[in-house]
């Protein structure tokens, strides 16, 4: 007689994934990962799972935010990724400011200190990004003062990055360290609530960023360990087509905007513009230290869409 031992010989894959819309099918098995088992783990919050896989490998596949993908590859952790986009949004509107403060526009930033939770935050990393694209303003124009280290263990912060002992973003701003402040969208709406963007326009600036590049930036990706890639390469792909149809399938609970539109799986012409503007502006701001070839990424799993 069968059992569930002998049909998945080997232990469930471990997957750390949060709780969307998208993934809620996987977990509660409306949408069955067939022909390999999961153990569906959870971590509240988020971050720490991310910085646990990079650090420690621990889980077989696992969420995690696009700079720490670049920063683990670059530091040689041995990860593989996904095409799946978990969250996604522009970030035009992560700039914040005091509602009552000085009237500050984003050239007025350089010399003066931003609070970032973590230099290496995808958020971060984007706000950044723009910020060099459309007003000229290095990374090292600024002091980003931050409450978090980054998720990767080997990477080193440059000079410009200050550690303070605040354990909140907002907080840093409120107390006037610093005159500006990144934060994500959950932060924006928690520890955030009643600052206000910087730019008076961000939705719209953040629109016609994605119309310029034909995409829209992706925060959170998926990975898998190479071990399990290379031993378990067709568990792999159970757990990524079931997770494909449920993001399909759940595309109703989506709404048009680009947060919405952002959730995807597959190699598709805009995750890979995608990542490759990630990666330029993650060297641009010294958070990776060499060039990325987003063909060899999607190289190593695209027999996942075949």
């Amino acid at each position: 007689m069968s059992t569930m031992r002998e049909t998945y010989p080997t232990a469930p894959l471990s997957v750390l994934l949060g709780n969307y819309p998208h993934t809620r099918p996987l977990k509660d098995k409306t949408v069955p990962v067939t022909g390999a088992a999961c153990a569906f783990l959870e971590s509240s919050p988020l971050p720490p799972a991310f910085a646990r896989m990079v650090r420690e490998l621990a889980y077989d596949i696992c969420e995690i935010p696009t700079a720490t993908y670049l920063q683990a590859r670059d530091a040689g952790v041995p990860v593989t990724l996904l095409p799946v986009v978990l969250v996604g949004s522009t970030h035009h509107r992560s700039l914040t400011g005091l509602p009552d403060g000085p009237e500050l526009s984003p050239r007025d930033l350089i010399g003066r200190r931003v609070g970032v939770r973590s230099y290496g935050q995808t958020t971060g990393l984007w706000v950044r990004g723009w910020l060099r694209e459309e007003y000229g303003i290095k990374s090292s124009d600024v002091t980003w003062v931050t409450t978090e280290d980054v998720h990767v263990a080997q990477y080193a912060n440059p000079s410009y990055v200050e550690r303070s002992k605040e354990e909140r973003v907002a907080d840093l701003l409120r107390s006037h360290d610093v005159q500006a402040a990144v934060l994500g969208p959950k932060a924006i709406g928690g520890q955030g609530a009643g600052l206000v963007p910087l730019l008076p326009d961000a939705e719209n600036a953040g629109l016609a960023w994605t119309e310029r590049h034909g995409t829209i930036p992706a925060n959170h990706l998926l990975v898998v360990r190479d071990d399990i890639l290379r031993t378990r390469p067709d568990a792999v792909l159970a757990l990524y087509r079931a997770l494909k149809r449920a993001i399909a399938d759940t595309a109703g609970e989506r709404d048009d905007s680009p947060a919405g539109r952002a959730v995807a799986a597959g190699w598709s012409d805009s995750l890979k513009t995608c990542l490759e503007i990630g990666a330029r502006y993650a060297l641009e701001q010294s958070l990776i230290s060499s060039p990325v070839n987003v063909a060899e990424i999607e190289k190593k799993s695209a027999f996942l869409d075949k």
